[in-house]
């Protein structure tokens, strides 16, 4: 499926706001916001945009889709799914983009970023529960076991997650073996679980124009 190859660096200008797509490299005096004194379209960084309302929503919307890395399609999906799921959309349309497979593996510390744990998951280094899979967008249950495959596990994205696992902070519904690089999802992520960054009352008003 097609998706967004541009720039990461223009996306968080846009935003004016760090979104981490690049991992570590979005903490560093590297980011694009640290050095470039002037937004996105040649603005001045700091001087509030005039948004009307519909602005303000859209401008939300494409904050999540650029985090969780989207296409509009696709998250028209999600949102209509979790409009059909009991209990609060906005907290569920969150639960079903946290549960991806490769924002899975990016929260588990087995990826830098997002965009390289969607390449590991689509060359197949990953199972889930023993069986082989390269959807980036399979949504993972309670009890999923993700590990890396057998015959990947000496190639170099496999040691250098052995080595860089200790030093990642895993969500409280993620639990890692570090000895064999493995994850199994404890429970569903909960609003507490997710950005604090997100509003997704905005997302909802989007959708629901």
């Amino acid at each position: 499926m097609a998706r967004y190859t541009g720039p990461g660096c223009r996306r968080c200008r846009h935003q004016n706001q760090k979104l981490m797509l690049k991992g570590e490299r979005c903490a560093s005096p590297k980011c694009a916001l640290e050095r470039k004194k002037v937004g996105a379209g040649g603005r001045t960084r700091g001087r509030p945009r005039k948004l009307s309302e519909y602005g303000v929503r859209l401008l939300e919307k494409q904050k999540v889709k650029d985090m969780y890395g989207m296409l509009e399609r696709q998250m028209q999906r999600y949102f209509q799914i979790a409009q059909e799921h009991p209990g609060r959309t906005g907290e569920e349309f969150l639960r079903i983009l946290e549960t991806r497979l490769d924002n899975v593996v990016l929260r588990a510390g087995f990826a830098d970023s997002l965009r390289q744990a969607r390449q590991l998951v689509r060359h197949g280094h990953f199972t889930v529960n023993g069986r082989k899979l390269n959807v980036p967008s399979y949504l993972v249950k309670s009890g999923d076991v993700i590990a890396w495959k057998e015959n990947k596990q000496k190639l170099f994205p496999c040691q250098n997650a052995t080595q860089n696992v200790a030093n990642r902070q895993v969500p409280a519904w993620l639990s890692v073996d570090r000895a064999t690089v493995t994850a199994k999802v404890l429970t569903m992520p909960s609003r507490e679980d997710i950005g604090s960054t997100i509003n997704e009352r905005l997302i909802i008003e989007f959708y629901s124009k």
